[in-house]
């Protein structure tokens, strides 16, 4: 990669032990990304066909499309300055899903339908509850600068 005359490419004092897209970390990128993917489809159809229904919650399913979609390009890539919009990214991703979680089992009302992170996740299986939980612990696990040892 190289340097655009705008910017970094991420991929500065990446270690060269960097090994968050390889083994389990591999699934991981691949099941954001089919979140990534659902999400947005979800968001997209919602948005375009019934707006008008429950705004909150087909913004709220777009916001948790685009945090999906960070998250996934975010993972996938190596270096530092990526590392850390993982984290950011993942951390906005179970922070998101606990409170919309609560208050939508709190207030069911103020969520006439259904986001991506309603009810913890519970029309996805609560995966969007134990994704961020897993991407956090894999995350602190191949942090930058963390030796590796091999067993």
């Amino acid at each position: 990669m190289s340097r655009t005359a705008g910017g970094s490419s991420g991929n500065e004092a990446a270690p060269a032990g960097d090994r968050r897209s390889s083994g389990p970390g591999r699934l991981l990128i691949a099941v954001y990304g089919v979140f990534a993917l659902a999400a947005t489809a979800r968001a997209g159809f919602q948005i375009l066909t019934k707006f008008a229904e429950a705004p909150v919650a087909y913004l709220l399913t777009a916001f948790a499309a685009a945090v999906y979609v960070l998250a996934t390009v975010s993972l996938a890539r190596p270096g530092r300055t990526w590392y850390r919009v993982s984290v950011a990214a993942v951390t906005v991703e179970l922070v998101g899903v606990l409170a919309v979680g609560v208050l939508s089992v709190l207030d069911a009302e103020a969520f006439p339908n259904e986001t991506v992170w309603s009810g913890f996740g519970s029309g996805y299986g609560y995966v969007p509850l134990i994704l961020p939980l897993l991407g956090l612990a894999w995350l602190y696990r191949n942090r930058p600068g963390k030796t590796q040892f091999l067993l």
